[in-house]
């Protein structure tokens, strides 16, 4: 009994102890709450199609050991009797690992929304998760700025002072990393407005490919012979991009000359031939057929049509079933097509 009315640094060795035991319970009760909740939050979610559920207990599995561990220290500490100091400076500690907990619990629920997200809308529309992964990298930046100034504060440094001086810091580094914002910025623009997404076939001056990635400084395209394409956002967006992947119909004109020794009466009926022609394909629509103009060496027709789809290799499809149709009606008409051809006359003199 003696040993245990001792005091030990202002308190009893008896209420060392249950300080030390009210820590102890208090973390294994931690512990036990923990795992028990995690397992009955997942045997619940293999019976229901909610998602509540799988994010609770993901959110749990987040709880840091450092952060129980604090909390029943502060516990414990309430059984003691210490200086001003020493209780604020736990009380500061606990606060502090309560701030970044908190962090991390959000984190993990913005996490959680990004990859549910992102697998259900993945194959739906791949614009959609460009958007939800822009959002939620600045979701999460904001969210660990706050954390960050919330804890400063907390360890008594004046935020105020400090926000200004970052702001006017803030502006020396962006001039000094304008090029990076540029990109930033035109990532932001490209993601909102959507001018092309993951899957679009692009051409860009003299550079073409499919859309792989659009990244927060770059975006990679995949070109037809293989390799891949890297932009800079600032650059591509300052480009004429023609989006091939927007395209819900091909408007295709075509041009022919016959020669100039075919009789009118045949000339009259080529605009037919290559109506019937154009017709007798699937999947496109017959606009015009004219003969446009008299040429160097034939006659010229102009014809236009529309391709149903934007495929390229349906396109080709439907032009060589055209051409070669088009072929045999001129045979079996005796119309010739034209080539580069030049008379020569010869005059004699008497």
């Amino acid at each position: 009994m003696e040993l245990l009315a001792k005091e030990v640094i202002g308190n009893t060795v008896q209420s060392w102890l249950i300080a030390l035991l009210a820590a102890s319970v208090s973390l294994a009760c931690f512990y036990l709450f923990k795992a028990y909740i995690i397992s009955r939050l997942v045997a619940l979610a293999k019976q229901t199609r909610g998602d509540w559920d799988d994010a609770l207990a993901d959110l749990l599995a987040r709880s840091s050991g450092v952060f129980l561990f604090l909390v029943a220290l502060f516990v414990g500490s309430l059984f003691l009797s210490l200086p001003e100091t020493v209780h604020q400076g736990i009380f500061r500690v606990t606060m502090i690992a309560l701030l970044i907990q908190a962090g991390l619990w959000l984190n993990g629920l913005v996490l959680f929304w990004l990859a549910r997200d992102t697998r259900r809308r993945r194959e739906q529309d791949p614009a959609s998760v460009t958007t939800i992964n822009a959002m939620g990298f600045v979701g999460r930046l904001a969210l660990w700025a706050v954390v960050l100034l919330l804890v400063l504060d907390n360890l008594g440094i004046d935020v105020t002072a400090l926000i200004a001086g970052l702001g006017i810091g803030g502006i020396a580094v962006a001039l000094a990393v304008q090029n990076i914002f540029g990109d930033l910025f035109a990532s932001l623009s490209i993601v909102l407005d959507k001018p092309f997404t993951v899957g679009d076939f692009l051409i860009i001056d003299d550079f073409m490919g499919s859309v792989e990635y659009v990244g927060l400084k770059t975006t990679r395209l995949r070109s037809l012979s293989g390799e891949q394409l890297i932009f800079s956002n600032a650059d591509l967006l300052g480009s004429r991009i023609r989006n091939y992947g927007r395209m819900f119909e091909r408007r295709v004109v075509f041009a022919l000359g016959v020669t100039y020794q075919t009789p009118r009466g045949k000339l009259t009926r080529i605009p037919g031939i290559i109506r019937e022609a154009v017709e007798e394909q699937d999947k496109v629509r017959f606009d015009r057929s004219h003969f446009k103009s008299y040429g160097a060496f034939s006659l010229d027709f102009e014809t236009v049509y529309y391709v149903l789809a934007p495929d390229y290799n349906l396109y080709m499809d439907i032009q060589q079933a055209i051409n070669l149709r088009i072929h045999e009606r001129f045979e079996q008409e005796g119309i010739e097509f034209a080539y580069p051809t030049q008379t020569l006359f010869v005059q004699s003199e008497s």
